[in-house]
C-alpha cells in the first residue's frame, strides 16, 4: 500500500490536481482494503471528510483523517514513512474511528444482504474512490476540463491499488460512477432495466437500470483474477426520492450476484 499512497502525496506536493484541498490526506479507500472481497465505488472523497458545515478543518476529535495540520507538517514534501504509516492507518481503521455515517450507512445497507460490511473487526466490505482528493467544491461543481484531468491521472494508481487486494466485485454507485468508470478505463457494462427500482417523480417515473460486466485489466493493468462490475443509475445519498424499496431492492440484486464471486 505505500507505494500507492506515496504517489499520491508526491503528486499533491509537486503536481497537485485542481481543485484539491492540498492539506487533505489522499484516501484511495476507507476502511480495510486488506480484507475487502467487495468495495463499493464512489469518484472522490467528499470534503466533509475533513471540513465542518463552515469550511473550517475538522480538529480534535472530530477529525476523521490525517491533514498537515494533524501530522505537524508545512508540506507533504517533508512527509516520511513514518506519516505514511499514519494516514494508512488511519484509512485502514476509517470505520473503526468516527466514518461519515451519513453517506455510508445506506451503502452498508445494501451489502446486508450479501452479508457483507464495512464494520467490526473483520469487514468484508471497503470504498475506494476513483480519485483520492478531496475538492473544494463538489464534483458536479467542477469544471469539465478539471474532472477529466483528475481521473485520467488516477487510473493507474486506482488499478494499481485494486489489484493489490482480494477484492472480486465492485458496487457503482450511481450513474455518474458508472460513466465515469466506463469512459476512464475504456469498459462497456450491459445496461438491464430493473422495474423494482423504478422511482416516482411528479414529472413522471426515473427508470432503474442496473450495469453488469466484467474485467481482467483495468488501465493496461493486469489483475490476477476476473473482477465482477455491478452498478445502479440511481445516486443512492442524493437522488431526489429514492426509496426504502428501491434500495432493498438493490441490495437484493447484489445478494443475487454473490454466488458468481465466491
Amino acid at each position: 500500500m505505500i507505494p500507492v499512497f506515496a504517489d499520491h502525496i508526491d503528486r499533491l506536493d509537486r503536481r497537485p490536481p485542481p481543485g484539491v484541498i492540498q492539506w487533505a490526506c489522499p484516501v484511495p479507500y476507507f476502511g480495510d482494503a486488506r480484507l475487502a472481497t467487495v468495495a463499493t465505488v464512489g469518484i472522490n472523497p467528499s470534503n466533509r471528510e475533513f471540513t465542518d458545515v463552515g469550511g473550517g478543518e475538522l480538529a480534535g476529535e472530530e477529525r476523521r483523517l490525517p491533514t498537515l495540520r494533524s501530522l505537524g507538517l508545512s508540506r507533504w514534501a517533508d512527509a516520511d514513512s513514518r506519516h505514511l504509516r499514519t494516514v494508512i492507518a488511519a484509512c485502514d481503521s476509517y470505520f473503526r474511528k468516527r466514518p461519515y455515517d451519513r453517506w455510508f450507512g445506506v451503502l452498508e445497507r445494501i451489502l446486508e444482504p450479501s452479508g457483507h460490511t464495512f464494520y467490526g473487526l473483520s469487514p468484508s466490505a471497503c470504498h475506494v474512490d476513483l480519485v483520492p482528493f478531496a475538492t473544494h467544491h463538489k464534483w458536479g461543481g467542477l469544471p469539465s476540463g478539471d474532472r477529466i484531468r483528475l481521473l485520467d491521472v488516477n487510473d493507474e494508481p486506482f488499478s494499481l491499488l485494486v489489484r493489490s487486494t482480494s477484492i472480486r466485485l465492485l458496487i457503482l454507485n450511481g450513474r455518474s460512477v458508472v460513466d465515469a468508470f466506463q469512459d476512464t478505463f475504456d469498459v462497456g457494462l450491459n445496461p438491464v432495466k430493473m422495474p423494482r427500482w423504478d422511482l416516482r417523480r411528479v414529472s413522471g417515473h426515473v427508470k432503474g437500470f442496473g450495469y453488469v460486466g466484467t474485467v481482467s485489466t483495468l488501465a493496461g493493468v493486469p489483475l490476477d483474477r476476473q473482477l465482477l462490475i455491478a452498478g445502479f443509475n440511481h445516486n443512492l445519498q442524493s437522488s431526489f426520492g429514492v426509496t426504502g424499496e428501491a434500495i432493498d431492492a438493490i441490495g437484493e440484486w447484489l445478494a443475487e450476484l454473490k454466488p458468481n464471486i465466491q
